[in-house]
């Protein structure tokens, strides 16, 4: 259903912290002409944290109408709170979402029984293809393969971000699960590696910056054309690092507008990019031939 590059599409705003949405459609744009396979708005790089439900929804809208059915659109729709994490799925689902990403349940820290659970009741009361999305680094809970296995049986449960960036989990998931779920890496770093094993897809963070290379990267490893895609990553792997310099999404939104899409804006109590990383972060660009040095 879904596969290959799919960004995890940050959220412009104003530098007063309001929506962007003349940006937000340059961004798309942006994206589709570079051949982007599928866009994730409002998951946890789009701000989904900081954004209220009303925004939330109206990010989602805008995208689907800018888009208009010219690549999927997914929706970000997990919370800490199960009866959030409903709402926000029903509400993705009537605004026509082809699918939801949900991220696990965050600093409450459920136990398996409870991750379970909280994704049953979800895909038990709204009719929507669902995601899961584990990312043990940034949530603290890490839902383990026995338990996606076990959720993987349900009709409206439909894939797995897998973000632990561990390749003995990415096999596991991979003998476990894959007869019943779509698997897709959320490590960009790992990502050409976890496609030529089997992965359908990379939910990434890099592709907000180089859409066409990773859509060409990702293309190639599903190909299995491992020493083209190989070739890609190695001349994008410095972004792969720098772009966590700081916070997700801090650094992307930094080089976002530093390629003049984006404005600058972002929800505290997220700030802007330190000045201390700037060289860096404008170097790895340099690098990865996105953008020409200063004069």
């Amino acid at each position: 259903m879904f596969k290959g590059s799919m960004v995890a599409i940050v959220t412009p705003m104003n530098e007063d912290g309001s929506l962007d949405h003349v940006s937000l459609e340059n961004l798309i744009e942006f994206h589709i002409e570079n051949k982007t396979d599928v866009i994730i708005s409002v998951g946890t790089t789009g701000e989904s944290a900081t954004l209220d439900f009303d925004e939330h929804s109206e990010v989602i809208k805008s995208t689907l109408n800018i888009v208009n059915k010219r690549v999927p659109v997914i929706a970000g729709s997990g919370a800490n709170s199960t009866s959030e994490a409903l709402h926000l799925t029903q509400r993705s689902k009537e605004l026509g979402a082809e699918a939801c990403l949900l991220v696990t349940p965050y600093y409450n820290k459920p136990t398996q029984r409870g991750l379970y659970e909280h994704y049953k009741k979800i895909a038990d009361e709204v009719s929507i293809p669902q995601i899961l999305y584990n990312v043990p680094g940034r949530t603290s809970v890490d839902m383990l393969p026995d338990t996606v296995k076990d959720l993987s049986s349900h009709p409206n449960i439909i894939g797995i971000k897998e973000a632990s960036g561990n390749l003995e989990r990415s096999k596991e998931i991979l003998e476990k699960c894959s007869d019943n779920l779509s698997i897709f890496t959320g490590d960009d770093k790992t990502s050409a590696r976890d496609i030529l094993m089997g992965f359908r897809g990379n939910i990434s963070v890099t592709a907000n910056v180089v859409p066409l290379e990773m859509h060409n990267m990702c293309r190639l490893a599903s190909e299995g054309r491992e020493s083209e895609a190989q070739k890609i990553n190695t001349k994008i792997d410095i972004l792969h690092d720098n772009l966590f310099i700081e916070s997700n999404p801090i650094p992307v939104k930094w080089a976002l507008n530093r390629m003049n899409l984006i404005k600058k804006g972002i929800r505290l109590p997220l700030t802007w990019l330190d000045e201390k990383y700037e060289k860096t972060l404008e170097d790895s660009l340099i690098k990865a031939n996105i953008i020409s040095k200063k004069q």
